[in-house]
């Protein structure tokens, strides 16, 4: 048996962290003493583990309750989808590790590296990657709804789909270049396409839209990847889908007065 502040020591986790997942009913004492302390045992353990875990790869704490309080929960199956994810990640990690590398080597002449080439990492793994992210801000109603269409794709779509994303912030990377601005129309044309392509994994809101500009400037993992593409294409990013938005809900604000205006008419 572990008191709390042993098993706070033991997973790495705050006696708080411990204290609310009690409160929440995430995670029980296996026992109370009479002394009012928390005790836990190797099954408490084994639960805390499943709970980091499905905390690492973005999902909230209601929803792990509700996965691991199933009756159809498989807790050896669960290792076993983990093992599969963790391995997924390390693959995906390596490849961009590997891109740096060869980018490193092509800036310094050594190498000559095609256009695609500097797309490479950016696989299958990062779409689900960024849909995660998605997942944290917007609930799992769009992740659902986004692995349904992507798993619905042959392996033959899946690659011109990410050949197609690759191609799009390859363009506007290019426009950074040829020194356009985020509001320009040339790169708001680019953002058409962009609405366009997310389409293959979910039916984007105005507002999700939105909050995508704002997470490729201010989450790490999106500032480190798109970096990889051009210096400045987090903010520039952020910036020029914040325009698209603006304008689409403005159109959209505008289409409503002119249905209400034209039903006023007709009473």
């Amino acid at each position: 048996m572990y008191t709390v502040k042993q098993l706070s020591n033991l997973a790495n986790v705050s006696v708080r962290t411990l204290h609310y997942y009690h409160e929440i009913e995430l995670l029980t004492p296996s026992q109370i003493g009479d002394n009012s302390y928390r005790y836990y045992d190797e099954a408490a353990l084994l639960r805390l583990q499943q709970i980091l875990f499905y905390r690492e790869l973005g999902m909230e704490l209601l929803q792990i309750k509700e996965v691991l309080d199933s009756p159809d929960f498989d807790l050896l199956a669960a290792l076993k989808s983990h093992r599969t994810e963790l391995e997924e990640r390390i693959t995906r990690l390596n490849n961009l590790v590997s891109t740096v590398d060869s980018t490193i080597r092509h800036l310094a002449g050594e190498i000559k590296m095609s256009d695609k080439k500097l797309f490479a990492a950016f696989s299958e793994e990062e779409e689900k990657q960024y849909t995660r992210e998605a997942r944290l801000t917007y609930g799992p109603n769009l992740v659902n709804e986004s692995m349904q269409r992507w798993n619905s794709y042959s392996a033959e779509e899946k690659q011109a789909v990410m050949d197609e994303g690759n191609a799009i912030y390859a363009d506007i990377a290019k426009a950074i270049d040829a020194g356009k601005m985020p509001h320009d129309s040339e790169v708001q044309d680019i953002l058409v396409r962009w609405h366009d392509h997310l389409r293959y994994f979910y039916e984007p809101s105005i507002d999700l839209l939105a909050g995508l500009g704002q997470l490729y400037n201010s989450n790490p993992d999106f500032i480190a990847n798109f970096q990889k593409v051009h210096p400045d294409l987090p903010q520039f990013m952020e910036d020029a889908v914040t325009k698209y938005a603006d304008d689409l809900e403005t159109a959209a604000i505008e289409r409503l007065l002119a249905e209400d205006e034209e039903l006023a008419s007709r009473l």
